[in-house]
């Protein structure tokens, strides 16, 4: 597996389907993006990313071509630490360790900066699944926003979560 950056014109089709419903868009996109993903919008949330944050999108491709994985990724300079957002991994991949592959690289990239010292990332403390999987790759709970979120009557907590560089 490698990582490569997103191409709209070519990923969009292939990631657009991923997230089949609208509780899940959330937890994902925080509500960020219109569900269903559109390709305008998308293209429009990840240019407002971009100005803001400087995030940049990637995707992880399989040795055979085919794209396995989505994320955004940015450096805040001044606190030393990345951020990874939007990450999501094609359902037929799912189980299979191709998430934690792309979220290896992905930190692997990121620490390869000698100005690097974490990697920060958020994940809505309901998504169980997601918050189990990222304490397995080495992230550890810093901080909860309690009621942080609203999606239709319910309301969730967010976690940032954080790994720390070999050298910190």
């Amino acid at each position: 597996m490698n990582i490569r950056p997103f191409e709209i014109d070519t990923d969009f089709d292939i990631i657009k389907d991923w997230i089949t419903d609208e509780r899940t868009h959330a937890m994902w996109s925080a509500n960020r993006m219109v569900y269903p993903l559109d390709r305008t919008d998308l293209q429009q949330v990840l240019a407002e990313m971009h100005d803001k944050f400087g995030d940049k999108s990637f995707v992880a491709v399989k040795d055979d071509g085919s794209v396995a994985g989505f994320f955004c990724y940015s450096l805040n300079n001044d606190a030393k630490e990345g951020m990874l957002k939007f990450i999501v991994v094609d359902p037929q991949c799912r189980g299979k360790g191709r998430a934690e592959e792309m979220i290896k690289l992905a930190l692997a990239d990121a620490f390869d900066n000698p100005y690097t010292d974490a990697v920060q990332l958020n994940v809505f403390s309901e998504n169980v699944r997601a918050k189990k999987f990222y304490e397995k790759i080495g992230f550890k709970e810093r901080r909860t926003a309690e009621n942080a979120f609203a999606y239709k009557d319910e309301s969730w907590d967010r976690c940032n979560m954080v790994i720390w560089g070999a050298g910190t």
